[in-house]
């Protein structure tokens, strides 16, 4: 028998849960169901699962929108997608806006459960997330929602912030717009579009030019943005 662990399966269709909670179960998953999009996220809070299980096509909320929120929220709990799409762009903007896995429909509860099962020990032996963010002289304390150059504080806000650490996560890796975009949603004040990016990513070239940091933003035409070091 596995480990137990707490699984969140996001699913609306009754016949798809009865057979994954079934499967997961005798594996000694424990299992939490929701069956609805809109209820996704305060569930997730409520259970605290070790791994999602995230059907795309939900009432209210889309299982995409649901990625990209957990995402945002700064959570990084694994997340496996299960979808009737088979196309190649639907499974890259899963995987774009965070999932860790997809799995497309029809699929084996087998190959489900042992899916689970790699992301579980991927989970377990992965590095810890850092709380600090390094690239040159700029250093991103993701705890304390602070930007420093050479030690010395910048002011950066929060839209802002949120743009950097996902570059900053990742050096060198171009990052679409769409894929900022989904960095930028808050509760409090939604981005608009695209442009809002464009805006934002300015700003912050702009104080990073300003405070001497050696990195910088680069546009990559038709593509988007990439930080990346400079030489000193």
């Amino acid at each position: 028998m596995a480990e137990v662990a707490p699984i969140l399966l996001v699913e609306d269709d009754p016949t798809t849960v009865y057979v994954v909670r079934a499967y997961l179960e005798h594996e000694g998953y424990a299992t939490a169901v929701c069956r609805s999009g809109g209820q996704a996220l305060d569930v997730l809070r409520q259970v605290s699962p070790r791994c999602v299980v995230l059907d795309v096509m939900l009432p209210e909320r889309d299982g995409f929108e649901i990625c990209a929120e957990i995402r945002r929220r700064g959570l990084t709990v694994p997340i496996l997608i299960l979808s009737a799409r088979a196309d190649e762009v639907d499974r890259i903007s899963g995987l774009g806006l965070g999932a860790d896995d997809y799995l497309v429909k029809p699929f084996s509860p087998r190959e489900l459960v042992a899916r689970v099962a790699a992301l579980l020990r991927r989970a377990e032996i992965g590095p810890r997330p850092l709380e600090v963010l390094r690239l040159g002289n700029l250093e991103l304390f993701l705890d304390g929602h602070e930007v420093r150059v050479a030690g010395s504080r910048i002011g950066v806000p929060r839209r802002e912030f949120a743009l950097l650490a996902a570059m900053l996560g990742e050096p060198g890796r171009v990052f679409s717009r769409a894929q900022l975009l989904t960095r930028l949603h808050d509760t409090e004040e939604p981005a608009s579009g695209e442009r809002t990016v464009d805006v934002h990513v300015t700003r912050l070239r702009d104080k990073l030019r300003a405070a001497a940091a050696l990195v910088g933003i680069t546009t990559v035409r038709g593509v988007g943005y990439k930080l990346e070091g400079l030489a000193p």
